[in-house]
């Protein structure tokens, strides 16, 4: 089976920064964020086994969204400084991992995470070029193939606008407590969580809107109402075709509010189709343990990662050869 690990770089960044204590490289500079996105993706292959990951960023280019609505995420404080010099060594990292990085000027980490969870989706297998190579082969090939397709996506993020994204083949890997432990969420955890469908999500966030990211939802309407709306009417669109089957105070703020509310969709709802080139070919490709991923550990001092990281690029080796027998 195919098992497509999409991790939202930004998100583990930040949620690391915050979560562990402030460590060094040899130089002073910070690199604790570095250290829990490194230790995120350990997890991740030691506990999901994934064939393929991919890395998707955040650019610095303003997006869709801010020009939509210049007030998006205007309340949040600039980025620390002890964070901001993290990301590039960050991407170096992923890098070295061998892993796909991808991200797109006017789009979030999260458009792009969706549109290539939307291709894996459409993605049935075709015929393809393919070079055989690998670590513990020394001659390349070339070889005409069917390519798998991919089963299963997990998105790991702790951004809760992701839920929207899943279905029966799309889940999200989220932590909790820092990054102490992770919880594996499907239909049933997000209805348990927010009370509503993945796919009513968006919906659900047009009408109570979002704090976090600054835009307001339809003035009036909180959480109760609008779980109720939605487990009525499905979705955004009917509940403003059918406001004769409102109660009036209700119906009165949701009349009022419509442009605010129809906003509110347009900045909540992920973008699946952001313009990109999609290659789950070079997601299958990754290495834990390279001499590029040794070095730079080395660099940044990182001894304890190092020896894990020995350890489960062994395990992983013991497991494809058991494959083979």
């Amino acid at each position: 089976m195919n098992k497509l690990v999409l991790v939202d770089g930004n998100a583990i960044l930040h949620r690391a920064f915050h979560a562990l204590p402030l460590l060094t490289t040899k130089r002073g500079e910070p690199i604790n964020a570095v250290y829990g996105l490194i230790s995120m993706l350990l997890r991740v292959i030691t506990d999901l086994k994934p064939t393929h990951i991919a890395v998707c960023f955040d650019t610095p280019e303003p997006t869709f969204r801010n020009k939509v609505f210049k007030e998006y995420q205007a309340q949040r404080p600039p980025t620390a400084d002890e964070l901001s010099g993290q990301f590039e060594k960050a991407r170096k990292v992923v890098e070295a991992f061998e892993i796909p990085i991808y991200s797109k000027a006017g789009y979030e980490a999260d458009d792009v995470i969706g549109t290539i969870a939307q291709q894996a989706m459409q993605d049935t297998g075709i015929l393809r070029y393919k070079d055989i190579k690998g670590k513990n082969r020394k001659a390349h090939s070339i070889q005409i193939s069917q390519y798998p397709s991919i089963d299963e996506v997990i998105i790991v993020t702790g951004d809760k606008d992701q839920l929207q994204l899943i279905n029966d083949k799309v889940k999200l890997y989220m932590p909790i407590a820092g990054l102490s432990s992770a919880k594996l969420y499907g239909e049933k955890e997000t209805v348990e969580r927010l009370g509503v469908f993945p796919s009513q999500v968006d919906d659900y966030k047009a009408l109570v809107g979002d704090p976090s990211d600054n835009y307001p939802g339809v003035p009036g309407i909180g959480p109760k109402t609008a779980i109720n709306l939605l487990g009525k009417f499905r979705n955004f669109e009917n509940i403003y075709k059918n406001l004769d089957q409102i109660p009036e105070s209700t119906a009165n703020k949701l009349k009022a509010g419509e442009k605010s509310g129809r906003l509110s969709k347009k900045l909540a709802t992920i973008v699946r189709n952001v313009p990109i080139e999609i290659d789950f070919e070079k997601m299958d490709d990754w290495d834990v343990d390279g001499k590029k991923v040794l070095d730079l550990f080395g660099e940044f001092g990182f001894k304890t990662l190092t020896e894990r990281v020995k350890k489960i690029g062994k395990e992983i080796d013991e497991e494809k050869q058991m494959t083979l027998i």
